[in-house]
């Protein structure tokens, strides 16, 4: 059992508590299933062809395509076939993952990061450019070459075609400073340096810069109006609501706005609002009121809207312009029972691309001549999957435990219905949603044999602030409560076998799959965690710094750690602090340069795992990012997946994959064994001498009220330290009295730097004898008459642990802005452990003994101990600590605290 940094006044708590591996067993009934084996490349693998974009003079298409197996930009005359297209990039490392072309069909852009980290970068290439020498595509020219730097486009004009506004962090990480960039030369101009805090920026259909939002203090969005004389607040909204501008309306006057605000307001609804004076005037809700305003279509010719959309357990589409009701018309009727979606198009609007999709078929994609009233087949993105094996993904409802509806979507297996191994497969963000169509994983584990279902759990999005905000707070908890009534409903129809269920998911569903399989042990038979937060506090602590702008929403939706009620819930809601109640396998997949969950996110619950000896497997990509997106990552983890639950739950697997893939897997496999935590300081750090004390300890004896909290529940302890001069020494002892009985923990301290020469602990059958002195601790710690030996090495010196520690920070030179590390021996690690004190501010405290000025001392852990503790000393008279908090995840996040009574 790992220590927090909790005064042993509590120690007797933890002596209480035995720890126990419960190891789970193979699940006993794995039926054998008799799906046709689809294989995973088709499902997996690189699309033939995908993403095609007409060039707004209409005469190129764009399109992606592997070269040399990695997916890139090639080009072709837009009535040439396929096969004629010449490759515009070669990027032989990393997938472009969006593009798009210029206003005046000039160049094309895209956006590219390195390994996964997310620094963005902008791109142009000139098709019409000759390769350079030795090359066989033309330059891919970086229009924001800048290390560590992170760019967002905000705008590409039509009114200058060789421009574009783009935001970039090189300033100040966290917010972006609005450049204008031109295009052919990649020349930068500073418009506005961003030190208002702004999140996004807003301009007319002329181009010019007109709004801008940005966040507020509490959490909450304000909406600004840009005029010369600067910024001009015209609306805002709680962080528990939403509020954007869209788009201008072509008369340059309005904008349309999307909002929910007001308290008898849930859904999200469509307005047009007056930037002068923040009037708003409806537009349009949800004509059936169930869900939230999700968008509109416009038309780049007239500028009018055309349709508008809305997601419920399907999309509902409602349009508004005649002549866009008759190509709608028109192309339903060529493409019956497809979900028919508009892409790109020509600047006149008479070329258009059209894919038609399903819940079945992941499309197929058509050139559209709305003049001629033809509809031309272009391609596939995936021509050999054979789409009459794939299963038809069901909307459905049911009840939360505490009568929440939750909207979800059901996959099951061709020809079955019941009894089936499951996957629960819950979705990231957690602000987000799942949405019905082709889902690349569903249809794969259907495949497999296995029942799929994606539940919209609280805080989903679409379905109003109502049921996003009741996920406030609720990580592990109400949250999860959502999928544990989603397997809960699987089994009482007969589909799930209760002991053939597995989690899995990535980013908020990774975090969800290891609540799962540490709240409701239970309930899974494996899971799969894929770039998973395991500790809720180091992921708030390692947000990147350009989601400054979001870190107070964080806090509000998750917990805010800058609070001990917060710490504590944050604690309580991490999976890894509850890694010792895992009783089933677990698989972990992280990317090494992940800037949302970092690498030391999984590495955690690894270590944890493993020092628990419970089995788990790891997988990390040393060149991905927040999700795998290169193809031999992608195939070698679905591989390693598939055989695991086929292993644990049942289901079929593909036991054959190709050399190369087989080869990757293997290189990314780690040897949990290898794994280590991250430090926060380096060994010379722990090594520095001990801060020299200011003064001797005061004194008397000190009284104080301590509670311990834990959930609903509430212990109290009244403790008693006492401090005296005896043989030329000091004499400490802390004296605790509780329910539990009595702990006494005594001291003796080397009066010049009060470092401890000896030290007892008794509470009933437990006990500690330690001796300090020649480089080491020496002595026995006894429990119910067993008796263990201790030794361990003290070259470099400790301060006394528990209320010892707390006197002797006070006896410390403290001021505003002091610092210092120190070492304690942990007695239940048997180890010497590195801390910092830190002095964070001068605070007036009251407490029953009356009202103090104080320092605020936080106690920080520099080797990854969990947990926390501040503690407050007065800055007059006798230097004592008059309160202390901590958080002791070990104790499922409870709260102790400490406040001075009484001194004598």
């Amino acid at each position: 059992m790992k220590r927090s940094l909790i005064s042993l006044k509590t120690i007797g708590i933890y002596f209480f508590v035995a720890l126990f591996l419960i190891t789970g067993l193979l699940p006993s009934n794995m039926q054998a299933q008799t799906n046709q084996l689809i294989d995973r490349e088709i499902f997996f693998g690189n699309p033939e062809i995908s993403g095609a974009q007409l060039s707004p003079d209409g005469k190129y298409m764009t399109f992606v395509k592997p070269y040399q197996e990695v997916r890139n930009i090639w080009i072709k005359k837009t009535n040439e076939p396929f096969d004629a297209a010449k490759p515009l990039t070669n990027d032989t490392k990393r997938p472009i993952p969006g593009y798009f072309w210029t206003h005046d069909s000039k160049y094309v852009l895209f956006v590219q990061d390195k390994g996964g980290n997310e620094n963005f970068h902008v791109y142009a290439v000139d098709p019409s450019g000759a390769p350079a020498e030795g090359d066989d595509v033309p330059e891919a020219r970086n229009l924001t070459p800048m290390d560590e730097v992170r760019a967002i486009i905000y705008s590409v004009p039509e009114s200058n075609p060789d421009m574009m506004y783009v935001g970039l962090n090189n300033r100040d990480a966290a917010w972006h400073d609005l450049y204008e960039v031109k295009i052919s030369s990649g020349e930068r101009k500073l418009i506005r340096e961003n030190t208002e805090k702004v999140s996004s920026w807003v301009f007319d259909q002329q181009d010019q810069l007109r709004m801008a939002t940005r966040s507020t203090d509490d959490g909450g969005t304000e909406i600004l109006r840009v005029d010369q004389d600067g910024f001009h607040p015209i609306y805002s909204c709680n962080v528990e609501e939403s509020c954007s501008p869209s788009r201008f309306h072509k008369d340059g006057k309005l904008v349309y706005f999307v909002s929910n605000k007001g308290e008898d307001v849930d859904l999200t609804s469509l307005f047009l609002m007056d930037p002068q004076t923040g009037k708003t005037t409806l537009v349009e809700s949800d004509p059936e009121n169930e869900v939230d305003y999700a968008g509109a279509s416009f038309s780049d010719v007239t500028k009018e809207m055309v349709a508008t959309f809305y997601y419920g357990a399907k999309r509902r589409m409602y349009i508004k312009d005649k002549n866009f009701q008759k190509d709608f018309d028109f192309l339903t009727s060529k493409l019956p029972g497809a979900q028919v979606n508009f892409g790109s198009s020509t600047k006149d609007e008479n070329l258009w691309l059209i894919s038609a999709t399903s819940d079945v078929d992941p499309g197929a994609t058509y050139l559209y001549n709305r003049k001629e009233q033809t509809l031309v087949f272009q391609y596939r993105p995936r021509p050999e999957l054979p789409v009459d094996q794939l299963v038809p993904m069901e909307p459905l409802t049911y009840t939360s435990n505490d009568g929440m509806k939750i909207p979800a979507y059901l996959s099951l297996p061709k020809g079955k219905s019941k009894n089936l191994p499951t996957i629960i497969m819950p979705h990231g963000g957690p602000w987000a949603r799942d949405y019905w169509g082709y889902n690349s994983y569903a249809q794969f584990w259907a495949n497999r044999g296995y029942a799929v279902l994606q539940a919209n759990f609280r805080s989903s999005t679409g379905y109003g602030k109502k049921f996003l905000n009741a996920g406030n707070g609720e990580w592990g908890e109400s949250m999860q409560d959502d999928l544990t009534a989603g397997v809960k409903y699987l089994i009482e129809q007969g589909i799930a076998d209760p002991d053939r269920v597995a989690i899995m998911g990535g980013s908020y569903g990774g975090y969800a799959t290891l609540a799962g399989l540490t709240f409701t042990p239970d309930v899974y038979a494996a899971g799969v965690s894929i770039v998973g937060p395991s500790n809720l506090l180091t992921l708030l602590e390692s947000i990147p710094p350009y989601w400054e702008s979001i870190r107070k929403m964080f806090y509000i939706r998750m917990g805010d750690p800058e609070t001990e009620e917060g710490k504590a819930q944050l604690m309580k809601q991490s999976p890894l602090f509850s890694a010792n109640k895992i009783k089933v396998p677990l698989m972990v997949v992280q990317g090494a340069n992940d800037p949302r969950v970092k690498k030391a996110e999984s590495d955690q619950i690894v270590v944890a795992m493993r020092e628990l000896k419970l089995p788990v497997e790891y997988i990390c990509a040393p060149d991905e990012g927040h999700g795998f997106r290169r193809p031999e990552n992608n195939m070698a983890f679905i591989a390693a997946a598939e055989k695991f639950l086929a292993k644990h739950i049942g289901g079929q697997y593909q036991a054959d994959m190709l050399d190369d893939i087989a080869k990757r897997l293997e290189e990314i496999t780690v040897d949990i064994n290898t794994v280590a935590l991250p430090k926060k300081m380096d060994e010379s750090a722990a090594k520095v001498a001990l801060p020299k004390p200011a003064a001797a300890l005061t004194m008397g004896t000190f009284s104080y009220k301590t509670t311990v909290k834990m959930g609903d529940q509430e212990m109290a302890m009244d403790v008693k330290n006492t401090i005296a001069e005896k043989d030329g020494h000091v004499s400490f002892t802390s004296t605790v009295q509780s329910a539990m009985g009595q702990i006494v923990d005594s001291y003796m301290l080397d009066s010049k730097n009060l470092t401890p020469m000896s030290r007892s602990v008794d509470q009933g059958p437990i006990s500690v004898k330690l001796n300090h002195g020649e480089g080491k601790i020496s002595g026995t710690m006894a429990m119910n008459g067993n008796e263990r030996p201790i030794e361990v090495s003290n070259e470099d010196g400790i301060f006394g642990d528990g209320a010892a520690l707390e006197a002797t920070i006070a006896s410390l030179p403290l001021k505003e802005g002091y610092e210092c590390t120190y070492r304690v021996f942990d007695v239940q690690a048997q180890k010497v452990k590195p801390y910092k004190a830190k002095v964070m501010a001068k605070e007036s405290v009251t407490v029953p003994a009356g009202t103090y000025e104080a320092y605020k001392v936080d106690l920080i852990s520099l080797d990854d101990t969990p947990g926390s503790k501040t503690i407050w000393v007065t800055t007059e008279g006798k230097r004592c600590m008059v309160k202390g908090t901590a958080v002791v995840p070990q104790m499922g996040g409870a709260v102790v605290t400490s406040e001075l009574t009484a001194v004598e």
